[in-house]
């Protein structure tokens, strides 16, 4: 399940890259389109799984995991590249699970959240995309 994972994370600083209000939505839809076949196999694996909440904490567990060994030097993640793994998670990951509108997304976020902080050590959230793509800004008198 969720085989190299860790291509989920190809276009990473092109997508962090001068991010705004435009770029977040364009790059959204990429990311849908060309990431979505992972976002659609743990979003139908917890909704086809009796117990959504076990089946949440095992996609989690298989996609951290996944991350760690791919992206791992002695078994931590440089700095700066977890850093940016953090904010990919909160503005594509996160957002476009949500964005599926199934029952369980949530549950699917879920138990990426607490697998990421456990595995990663790390101490992440998640939020939706309207509630991202609120907070950009447009441009202030056509300076930006």
């Amino acid at each position: 399940m969720l085989e190299n994972i860790e291509l989920i994370f190809t276009d990473l600083e092109q997508m962090l890259k001068k991010l705004k209000k435009a770029s977040y939505e364009a790059n959204m839809e990429k990311f849908r389109g060309e990431q979505g076949h992972f976002i659609d196999e743990m979003v139908r694996f917890v909704k086809e799984s009796e117990d959504k909440d076990a089946a949440s904490k095992q996609i989690g567990n298989d996609f951290a995991e996944g991350v760690k060994n791919a992206f791992s030097t002695g078994g931590k993640i440089k700095g700066r590249k977890q850093a940016d793994m953090n904010f990919f998670m909160i503005y594509y990951v996160f957002p476009a699970i949500l964005l599926t509108k199934e029952d369980c997304a949530d549950t699917v976020c879920a138990g990426l959240k607490e697998a990421w902080n456990e595995k990663l050590g790390q101490n992440i959230g998640y939020t939706d995309y309207d509630s991202l793509y609120s907070t950009f800004r447009n441009k202030i008198f056509g300076i930006f």
